[in-house]
């Protein structure tokens, strides 16, 4: 999701298990958004990126269901509204629109319209947010329409807060239907910033709020609301997946430093539990621990620029050996060395590499490795070099989680900070920032006190020295001119239609030029347009995406790779290494003819 001024509500929708995925749109609406089958057949929902193959939304009457035992069922007269279109990662609007009447609540039920009542009466949702501003009146109109329409429980975590990949874990712990994620990731929070989540009649109940401040069960009638826990479901996954004791014995040694910054994001409510009560790490390591409304007025976006705090720890005198920062709604992350930065490409490789001999989840081995298309190929080289199935997809998690269904991938990762596996079917930061002590500790593991312990940079400077190195950076270009971005995205595509083999571009010399289409290997499903690529014969890459995720504008991203075997050359500046090659994109794009930007918002 790109990084904004401003940011959304979304609701998403989680990849439960071994089941169909339907995407579909309300004809009652100009909102789309995906729907995720459970092992019960009903919906989780995130106005995000998920599977999909069509669905006709329900007719008016399909949609009647007997009212509720025991609850008054209030029919709220509505019209449709202009606007509701979804982006790649959910529904975002400034939150004095989702404030304006019916604007939530038209979203909410056009997901009940649109499907048969079987699908949900009775069933069992979970709901949890980042615990930005709007979350609780949201979580309110959320519950009522769920009562309204038949739904039988939801699960809802305390104060509305529960993590993205807790949402996914308590979901498949749970047995749940499906459930609804209240966050706009890593973009900014508050009153003046956006909020992310069609129709005739709304259905909602004529219910009290419901405390969401205190942990047990309310029940109205045959409806029931629980507020649980939000950490106790995710937190026993995690221990599953990885050795507590192993990671509890580095976290724990005198001679090892670790800061983890929540960001005064949602996963500000899982680092005390799990990394100071269970893992031992001292209180003090936990920075911006507190989940506020507006983050602090803070941008809780886990990259250099907007991480700038825990990068100046990270890279200041006598810093930390280990620092870690994770988003808004807690499925991305960003892991440092004192003084080294670990690309978001080079961790998901490096965790992969690793992860048979670190992390007892994947004692047998993954099953395969994937990566979004603009993240670079030092994945590519691990799954080569272990002999691993390999998927290269669009960017979304829901193309993952498709191969995840079918047995067929492990980890995976996307070049914005999103890393994850199996576990859940979501990317996970604390998950991330755990397997990265896992691989620490392990390497340490029979060094005595007072011996040089293996540092993050070693550890990546020996996964260049076996694999290579890919330079590799994003420009992202925010909140620029819609019309000037797509004019320079149809500029591209009608240069590639021109562009052949051998065509030289500098000192670069053309192996190929498309615009990505992937074949889903699972399902057979097709996604075209997916990222302008002009790919050369040495393996270097420029690559051009428009961000469908911001509030406001575009956010053009522009991607350079270029892979290096000679370990002598592996210690250059990404961008020196690079140089040459962004000139070249940035004179092939005409981006500055287009977008009018002189320069970047972000580089990472």
């Amino acid at each position: 999701m790109a990084s904004s001024s401003s940011s959304s509500l979304r609701l998403n929708n989680l990849l439960l298990s071994s089941s169909p995925t339907l995407k579909f749109k309300p004809s009652l609406s100009s909102s789309s958004f995906s729907l995720l089958s459970s092992p019960s057949k009903l919906p989780l929902i995130r106005t995000s990126h998920w599977h999909s193959f069509p669905v006709k939304a329900a007719s008016p009457s399909s949609t009647a269901i007997a009212e509720p035992e025991g609850i008054k069922i209030n029919s709220v007269p509505t019209k449709p509204i202009e606007g509701q279109k979804t982006g790649t990662s959910g529904l975002r609007k400034k939150v004095k629109v989702f404030k304006e009447e019916n604007y939530l609540a038209n979203w909410i039920q056009a997901l009940f319209n649109s499907l048969p009542p079987e699908d949900y009466k009775n069933g069992l949702l979970v709901l949890g947010g980042d615990g930005r501003y709007f979350n609780k009146e949201a979580s309110q109109i959320i519950i009522k329409i769920a009562a309204g329409n038949g739904v039988g429980k939801i699960l809802v975590g305390k104060d509305g807060i529960m993590s993205t990949p807790a949402v996914s874990a308590v979901i498949r712990k749970q047995k749940a239907n499906g459930g609804f994620i209240m966050s706009a990731s890593h973009n900014p929070g508050g009153p003046e910033y956006d909020w992310g989540i069609k129709i005739s009649e709304i259905k909602m109940a004529d219910i009290p709020d419901v405390d969401l401040s205190s942990l047990g069960v309310t029940q109205y009638g045959n409806f029931s609301v629980e507020v649980v826990d939000p950490v106790s479901d995710y937190l026993e996954l995690m221990e599953n997946v990885f050795d507590f004791p192993l990671i509890k014995s580095l976290l724990t040694r005198p001679d090892f430093r670790f800061i983890f910054d929540a960001m005064h994001a949602v996963t500000g409510a899982y680092a005390k539990p799990i990394f100071v009560d269970k893992l031992g790490a001292g209180l003090d390591s936990i920075s911006n621990g507190v989940p506020l409304e507006d983050f602090g007025h803070g941008h809780p976006d886990p990259n250099l620029t907007y991480a700038k705090d825990l990068v100046n720890i990270m890279y200041g005198e006598n810093g930390p050996d280990f620092g870690a920062a994770s988003d808004g709604d807690g499925d991305r992350n960003m892991i440092l060395g004192k003084g080294f930065f670990v690309t978001p490409s080079d961790s998901v490789a490096i965790i992969a590499a690793n992860a048979q001999e670190a992390i007892p989840y994947f004692k047998s081995g993954p099953k395969g490795l994937a990566r979004s298309m603009p993240t670079s190929g030092a994945l590519d080289c691990v799954a080569e070099k272990l002999k691993l199935p390999f998927f290269e997809v669009p960017t979304g998690w829901k193309f993952f989680g498709n191969l995840m269904d079918a047995g067929k991938l492990s980890v995976c990762g996307e070049e914005s900070f999103g890393t994850g596996s199996d576990h859940i079917r979501e990317k996970d930061g604390i998950w991330a920032v755990l397997a990265w002590l896992s691989i620490i500790a392990q390497r340490n593991k029979d060094k005595k006190p007072g011996e040089k312990l293996l540092s993050v940079a070693d550890v990546v400077k020996a996964h260049w020295a076996t694999y290579g190195r890919n330079f590799f950076s994003r420009y992202d270009y925010e909140e620029c001119q819609s019309e000037g971005a797509n004019k320079m995205v149809e500029y591209l595509r009608d240069l590639i239609s021109k562009s052949k083999a051998g065509d030289k571009y500098g000192s670069y010399t053309l192996q190929f030029a498309d615009d990505f289409t992937y074949t889903d290997p699972v399902d057979g499903s097709v996604v075209t347009k997916q990222g302008v690529r002009f790919v050369f014969t040495d393996g270097s890459r420029i690559i051009f995406r428009l961000s469908g995720t911001g509030s406001a504008g575009a956010t053009v991203r522009m991607y350079i790779e270029q892979f290096e075997p000679d370990v002598s050359k592996h210690e250059m500046d990404a961008q020196i290494a690079l140089k040459p090659l962004i000139d070249l994109a940035l004179s092939v794009s005409k981006l500055k003819d287009f977008t009018g930007r002189e320069k970047p918002t972000v580089i990472t």
